[in-house]
């Protein structure tokens, strides 16, 4: 009973700080259209503030909390509204994904190079003072989290439903100059609420840090959890996301006494791991079923006018085109030692990873934040080998052909089973719900001998072929792959079904109307693209040899998503050069890193005004320049989306004709 009691207490706690974390999200997402993947960094750069002029600085708690909440953090959510949000509130889910989830990866590489790693703390607030009550003994600090938590809701429920600054604040995200002619300063009101979003982000994290670490992601991740709450809500009720929070709170710590309960002959064993991954992934899982028991969305009927894909290459320039970067890259790694034929190798793992995106998010119009987990899927098909039971048919670890049929077929079918629920779901909701089960995976079955690496950090090893042993075999075997693989992807897209895929996207109401299945058409792309990153796996097993758990890490695939889109995820060439971007800036001189970095935040800002990447807009503007064997010298435009019925042009035309 006592430690029912103990673990009730400890639950609603959590889930008040979770409450705290939502309602900033909840406030920013209703008043802007914006759902900020980077709340949880926001919260720990204030936190580690904090801590620097609290306790690095000495500064009384009286001086340092003001500071950091009321003109800190306020400060930064203005300057991000000026700056990146404002402009995306009309903008398509993935830009605005992408957007904020540059903003995260940025602050926590700032945080890093201000406070490096090293042991710090927080103190809680009266340390020491404690109330008890029979059996359980609340802290001060307890007090004030819940405390602080219902006060934060109850305010922002009163103010968002009951003052006329609330009303027009929830007003600003639907139209900016009609809220502007009755009177009101939508930019002011979008300010506002982005400044006490971070201030509550803020006050999460400085709450929640006395109980953790002081880290950069698990204070970074306080917002996964944070996600769950606010989808209880739906991203609009306070009370819901409240509620939500503590009950998800409760879960997780009934969770823990219920784990430390069990007999030591079960927790040290290899099913052990796996029960310990299912109760570390209850706030993802809590979140994927919030999600799937929300009501399906409707149909869209249309998407916003006036986007543009990149000009499709014509199968002779495409394959001109792949025997050059062939032929081109050989030579380049013929004058290369082992080592940077290595880093190369390892960097163009990276644009074969994307290439799934190209086909999902580039042509599909759906987000996918699990994409690492398909490539470590196809890792393992590599590591540890592939027997059907009872028949000892199979391989042994390896990097060969039926390796890669067995990553495509398994990871194929993965993703059509991840597809059916996410049928229910769309734009930012299957972003999280990817995200979601990402981690779950990550937990349960990378984290675990049973299935996966084993415990945290472990690695498994991949063995190449004979032939190719060299690294710059290796490498160009990488290379050999991605234009195969592009020239697969570039053929769906010139295809019939690539036609349906394009527009399914641009209007799923019309393809339904004309007797087109969306269902099968998502399933189908879903599963295409988780099998390609399973293939990508094998390569990259084979590549790097020994893969650990950290080498596909959930989180990694946003910054993935991030360098895919920045540079052209609607285009085989973007996914290159993101890639290769991605992948050689960790090797690169501290001025070329500090250079692209300067190309990727560019790219980050030009993204809701050129949603082609930074790749589409170079060949955009190239096209515009007037050359002699040019019909007349005249500026060849960019292929937009048909005006007409895009689902009966798919429908009417020939299979095989562009």
């Amino acid at each position: 009973m006592t430690n029912f009691v103990t673990f009730t207490v400890i639950g609603i706690v959590v889930g008040a700080t979770y409450a705290i974390a939502a309602s900033g999200l909840v406030l920013t997402y209703a008043t802007s259209n914006v759902f900020n993947m980077a709340h949880g960094a926001v919260g720990m750069f204030m936190t580690f503030l904090y801590w620097e002029v609290s306790v690095n600085q000495g500064w009384p708690v009286w001086v340092a909390l003001p500071f950091v909440l009321g003109i800190a953090a306020p400060a930064m959510g203005l300057l991000l509204e000026r700056v990146m949000m404002r402009r995306l509130t009309q903008a398509d889910v993935t830009i605005s994904l992408v957007v904020t989830v540059g903003l995260l990866v940025a602050l926590i590489g700032v945080a890093q190079t201000i406070w490096p790693p090293a042991g710090r703390n927080i103190e809680q607030f009266f340390n020491g003072d404690a109330v008890s009550f029979g059996i359980v003994r609340v802290s001060a600090h307890q007090f004030i989290t819940m405390g602080v938590a219902l006060a934060v809701a109850f305010g922002l429920y009163v103010l968002l439903n009951r003052t006329r600054i609330g009303t027009a604040m929830r007003a600003v995200v639907d139209n900016r100059e009609l809220l502007a002619l009755h009177g009101a300063r939508p930019n002011l009101l979008s300010g506002l609420a982005w400044a006490l979003g971070s201030s509550l982000a803020a006050l999460a994290g400085i709450l929640l840090a006395p109980q953790l670490t002081l880290d950069y992601t698990t204070l970074t991740f306080l917002v996964v959890s944070a996600y769950a709450a606010a989808m209880v809500g739906r991203l609009k009720s306070l009370p819901k996301t409240f509620v939500g929070a503590i009950v998800l709170g409760l879960l997780i710590n009934y969770a823990t006494w219920a784990y430390i309960s069990l007999p030591k002959s079960v927790l040290t064993s290899d099913f052990g791991q796996v029960i310990y991954g299912v109760k570390n992934s209850l706030p993802t899982i809590f979140l994927l079923l919030v999600m799937l028991a929300l009501p399906q969305e409707k149909l869209r009927i249309g998407r916003i006018s006036g986007t543009k894909l990149p000009k499709l290459p014509s199968w002779p320039v495409a394959l001109a085109w792949s025997a050059v970067f062939i032929v081109g890259t050989y030579l380049l790694t013929g004058q290369f030692g082992d080592a940077n034929n290595s880093r190369f190798g390892q960097a163009m793992c990276l644009p074969l990873i994307m290439l799934s995106l190209v086909l999902l998010v580039g042509y599909g119009g759906d987000v996918s934040l699990m994409q690492l987990s398909f490539v470590g899927m196809g890792v393992l098909v590599a590591a540890r080998g592939f027997t059907i039971p009872g028949t000892g048919i199979g391989f042994h670890p390896q990097v060969s052909v039926l390796s890669i049929v067995t990553a495509f077929l398994l990871t194929a079918m993965i993703g059509a089973i991840v597809a059916v629920p996410a049928l229910r779901l769309r734009g930012l909701y299957i972003g999280l719900g990817t995200l979601a089960l990402a981690a779950a995976i990550d937990r349960i079955v990378f984290n675990t001998k049973l299935l996966g690496f084993g415990n945290e950090g472990s690695t498994v090893n991949a063995n190449r072929p004979g032939w190719l042993q060299s690294e710059q075999s290796f490498a160009m075997a990488v290379v050999v792959a991605f234009v195969v693989m592009g020239l697969m992807v570039l053929s769906i897209r010139r295809g019939k079904y690539g036609r349906i895929l394009l527009a399914t996207r641009d209007s799923q109401a019309a393809c339904a109307t004309l007797g087109f299945s969306t269902t099968i058409t998502r399933v189908a792309v879903f599963a295409v693209s988780a099998g390609l990153a399973g293939v990508a796996g094998v390569f990259f097993a084979g590549e790097h040899i020994s893969v650990s758990t950290y080498d596909v890490f959930f989180f990694k695939s946003l910054p993935l998503l991030l360098f895919a889109t920045v540079f052209g995820v609607t285009s085989i060439s973007g996914v290159l050069v993101g890639g290769l971007v991605y992948g050689l800036i960790g090797y690169a001189p501290t001025t070329v890193g500090n250079l692209a970095s300067v190309v990727l935040l560019l790219g980050i800002l030009l993204l809701g005004g050129n949603p082609n990447g930074l790749v589409g807009l170079i060949f955009e503007q190239a096209r515009k320049v007037p050359l002699p064997w040019r019909r007349g010298g005249l500026p060849v435009e960019a292929e937009p989306y048909p005006t007409h019925n895009p689902a009966r042009s798919a429908l009417e035309a020939p299979v095989g004709t562009a």
